[in-house]
């Protein structure tokens, strides 16, 4: 019986080490499988993110281009409505001198005025602190020199001294101004004198 036993136990112990074997290589292939699939989430997950961050990077870039091209027209609106107002002004006061055309150098400078506020209103909104305090000043300088020939302008022939000061006082006290608010739009676009 020894003999016998043996035998079933040698067979006993073959069969549980076939199938211990089976069973071990199926857990290590379920076990690297596993691993595969891990590493292949991980790739598709860092694969995500780097795409995602492109995108990010890409729309920021978008972004300050649009800024950009906004803060370009809004400059370029500006920039000419207050030099169109200034020159206006300096017609007025011509025609004022002349006495010819002055209804219609008054409308004209009315319209450049309005375009102006206009222009001004909408940078107020888009341009940054430093191309603020310039447009500001120079707001201010032709505001100033508006509201003066509005007055002048009331009775030329009394303020005909003043009127005429006026011209040079426009080019001494207000277009440096104006030149001073298109350094700073042109500093902030970036472009170089």
């Amino acid at each position: 019986m020894s003999a016998s036993w043996t035998a079933l136990l040698i067979a006993v112990v073959g069969v549980a080490g076939t199938l211990g074997a089976a069973l071990l290589t199926q857990v290590r292939a379920d076990r690297t499988k596993r691993m595969e699939l891990q590493a292949a989430a991980e790739q598709r997950r860092e694969e995500r993110g780097h795409a995602e961050e492109l995108l990010r990077a890409e729309q920021a870039r978008q972004g300050q281009r649009e800024s950009l091209e906004r803060r370009r027209a809004c400059y370029i609106a500006l920039n000419t409505a207050s030099r169109q107002y200034l020159t206006e002004m300096t017609n007025h006061l011509h025609a004022l001198g002349r006495g010819d055309g002055v209804a219609a150098s008054l409308e004209n400078l009315e319209a450049a005025r309005l375009a102006y506020r206009d222009s001004y209103a909408e940078s107020q909104m888009i341009v940054p602190d430093t191309v603020s305090r310039a447009t500001s000043a120079a707001k201010r300088r032709l505001n100033e020199a508006y509201g003066k020939l509005r007055k002048y302008a009331e009775e030329p022939s009394r303020y005909a001294a003043e009127l005429e000061a006026m011209k040079d006082d426009l080019h001494q006290d207000v277009w440096p101004y104006v030149g001073a608010m298109k350094k700073a739009m042109r500093a902030d676009l970036g472009v170089e004198d």
